[in-house]
């Protein structure tokens, strides 16, 4: 499968030029976070390629040797405006435990998350899987059948849902219905308890927990601390009566700064809170984060002014994503304003686990992962519509997303294995470009 080639000096251009846009003021404000960042993406093409969302919807929309404006194929007026995680790729999948108390397995991490063109998802995961494929190993023709497995699994359940399947016939990933590595991610969440997370993070000291000094943990001045306290009240008035049942629940223990991780997270200051939890055990303590939440890469590219107006700020979009997106969302999740800027506020999980791809070689398994996860796709596409309590999108998307692929059924598959080709290629080439340019000195800032 061949890719456009592009002057590799023009292509380092275009990649600095949306890592300024992208990047230019946090990186600016903590170039430590930064160097770190880039090392983490520097180390594959699969790592390079979850930290470019923003590259990724640039060459989706200005690109014309992989563009996919509205209108395109599968999209009309309202399949290209429904709710979208964002930043879809193979290893945003994970467990949770949702406000029932039940473990589940699904997409996680929506900071991303906005209202877009359905197709956008299924590329930027398409893509990943030749991504993953490629490391592995596999021929062309393998990872060809791996987006051929993902196209017709998310077909089979968009279908499902849209022609009034029962709960009981798509019932999500859980310890009763999963298998494979889905089913041993989810065991191993079950092994894990608040205890341990606690016992990680705090100490008890005069007869009290409270967090433990070091391990990335910074301790506030005053004045710090009362303005995470005063955002905290109004993070508050955003949960839903359910989550405030027990008053004593969300009485804060301690308050401590944290640095921001992760490939998606330099740079953005956040803080850690000890609450009560929902007894007075030590055990039962809760940990919240409050993170500076981002603009999501696909923002930039949907120019509808009636989206972007529905959101307060951006810890209020990925609150409202998450929780259109995601059936029985964390309860302490909601949103808040520090400095003027929109903050996330969500647990720290002790149940939470991602998939991890490092175990699973045999094609047969991997086939059967990406199927499940087609599926996946499909319920958080069917679940963030006029079902949702939203109005943003008055629709029922699986109905929408089921009549358009049935406009044209033999085109589907080949347009995300088409596309998971070429763009695996520009990902690896990129890649190596990215390198060259940080290797090199040549990331302005750094």
């Amino acid at each position: 499968m061949s890719v456009p080639q592009l002057n590799e000096e023009h292509r380092g251009e275009e990649i600095l030029a949306v890592f300024d846009t992208a990047f230019g003021r946090l990186l600016a404000a903590d170039p430590a976070a930064f160097r770190v960042k880039f090392r983490k993406m520097a180390a594959s093409a699969f790592a390079f390629y979850r930290g470019t969302a923003g590259l990724f919807y640039r060459d989706l929309t200005e690109d014309p040797e992989f563009g996919d404006q509205p209108g395109g194929a599968y999209l009309d007026e309202r399949t290209s405006r429904v709710w979208i995680h964002g930043d879809l790729h193979a290893e945003n999948f994970g467990t949770y435990m949702d406000s029932t108390g039940r473990l589940i397995f699904n997409v996680n991490d929506f900071d991303e998350a906005y209202v877009g063109p359905f197709t956008w998802d299924l590329k930027r995961f398409a893509a990943s899987v030749a991504l993953i494929g490629y490391a592995k190993a596999l021929s062309d023709e393998q990872i060809t059948e791996l987006v051929r497995v993902y196209a017709d699994a998310y077909r089979e359940r968009i279908h499902a849902l849209a022609t009034g399947a029962k709960s009981d016939e798509v019932p999500p990933f859980s310890l009763d219905t999963a298998d494979g590595p889905l089913l041993g991610a989810l065991r191993v969440a079950r092994s894990l308890t608040r205890f341990g997370l606690l016992d990680s993070m705090t100490e008890i000291r005069d007869f009290e927990r409270r967090f433990a000094p070091g391990g990335g943990s910074i301790e506030l001045d005053a004045a710090t601390r009362y303005k995470v306290l005063a955002a905290f009240d109004g993070y508050l008035e955003t949960l839903p009566e359910s989550s405030l049942a027990r008053p004593d629940s969300y009485r804060v223990k301690d308050v401590v700064g944290r640095r921001g991780i992760g490939i998606g997270s330099a740079g953005l200051p956040s803080y850690n809170i000890l609450l009560e939890g929902n007894s007075d055990a030590l055990e039962n303590d809760v940990v919240i984060y409050i993170k500076q939440a981002q603009t999501p890469a696909v923002s930039r590219h949907v120019t509808d002014r009636a989206i972007r107006e529905y959101f307060q700020h951006e810890g209020h979009r990925t609150v409202i994503s998450q929780r259109a997106l995601q059936a029985h969302a964390d309860p302490w999740l909601g949103w808040t304003e520090l400095d003027g800027a929109g903050q996330l506020v969500a647990e720290v999980s002790p149940y939470a686990v991602d998939l991890d791809w490092g175990d699973i070689d045999d094609p047969e398994e991997i086939a059967e992962v990406v199927a499940d996860l087609g599926r996946a796709t499909a319920t958080m596409h069917a679940a963030a519509d006029d079902q949702s309590g939203e109005s943003l999108v008055p629709f029922s998307t699986e109905r929408a997303i089921d009549a358009a692929i049935a406009a044209d059924e033999e085109g589907f598959a080949p347009l995300l294995v088409d596309f998971a080709h070429r763009y695996g290629a520009r990902a690896r080439a990129d890649h190596q470009t990215f390198v060259d340019l940080f290797r090199n000195g040549r990331i302005p800032g750094l």
